[in-house]
């Protein structure tokens, strides 16, 4: 089991690396070509996601992103730091600081929604310590040098 882990600063422009270094692994793990385009899509969704829980909610550590290569998936998790009902579980409102209801709510929501519309196997987490979506896609196997020539 191969494992790649990227942290990174709650910035928008950050969430393209992640988006590429995803793909890369994702690629290199024998997600199908077809899929890499949803793998980048679903990505780009969710650490967008954890960016503006990060940014809304005043959370300065970082995102965290896991990419894992197993024998038949890959997976990728990506994490916030944010406690509570605010890492999305989907109806749940955020307290924006002061305690005030967060109007971005629904933008969470359609976030959750088009990763969910793209990934066939995703599941969302909330927790004290913060929020995790976690998505995986089954792989092919690598054809090896051995398996090339017969």
């Amino acid at each position: 089991m191969a494992t790649v882990e990227l942290r990174f600063s709650a910035q928008p422009e950050h969430v393209r690396t992640a988006r590429l270094v995803a793909a890369a692994v994702a690629r290199r793990a024998g997600v199908d070509e077809a899929v890499l385009d949803e793998v980048r899509l679903a990505v780009g969704e969710a650490c967008s996601r954890a960016v503006g829980l990060h940014r809304g909610n005043g959370v300065t550590t970082p995102i965290r992103v896991v990419l894992t290569e197993e024998e038949k998936t890959f997976s990728i998790e990506v994490g916030d730091e944010v406690p509570g009902a605010a890492s999305g579980v989907p109806g749940a409102r955020a307290e924006a600081p002061g305690g005030e209801s967060d109007d971005a709510d629904g933008e969470d929501e359609m976030g959750l929604a088009v990763i969910r519309g793209l990934v066939d196997d995703v599941e969302v987490t909330a927790g004290d310590d913060g929020g995790t979506i976690r998505m995986s896609w089954p792989t092919t196997p690598a054809e090896t040098d051995a398996d090339i020539l017969s």
